[in-house]
């Protein structure tokens, strides 16, 4: 049976290198703004992948909540601290954000699994 996780990080990959070949200036800065942005600087990236999970969950990208949600596991967030991130995604997003919250709570099983 083919695991999810490693799917998911293939394919990112993948695309990433597709992506990132055809040498777009402004397409490669975004990609380095977005990796700067979350090393430990001021906020410790604990927090950083925290809070880029409540925007990513808010903004309903279950490609994005995925990320962040095994970054945020890497940098040492228990299960506890995930739910309480993702119960503060729900609030500010509402009710809508709900079938995502089922989705990250299945992806963080699958990658508990795969620790």
């Amino acid at each position: 049976m083919p695991n999810k996780v490693q799917e998911f990080n293939a394919y990112r990959q993948k695309m990433n290198d597709a992506i990132l070949k055809d040498d777009n200036k402004v397409i490669k800065r975004i990609f380095n703004l977005d990796t700067n942005t979350f090393k430990e600087g001021h906020l410790p990236t604990k927090t950083k992948e925290l809070l880029g999970l409540v925007a990513s969950a808010v903004l309903r990208c279950d490609d994005c909540v995925q990320y962040h949600l095994e970054s945020a596991m890497k940098s040492g967030v228990t299960k506890e601290e995930m739910m309480e991130t993702m119960s503060i995604a729900t609030l500010v997003g509402g009710t809508i954000v709900i079938p995502h919250l089922r989705r990250a709570v299945e992806y963080w099983e699958l990658l508990e699994e795969n620790a």
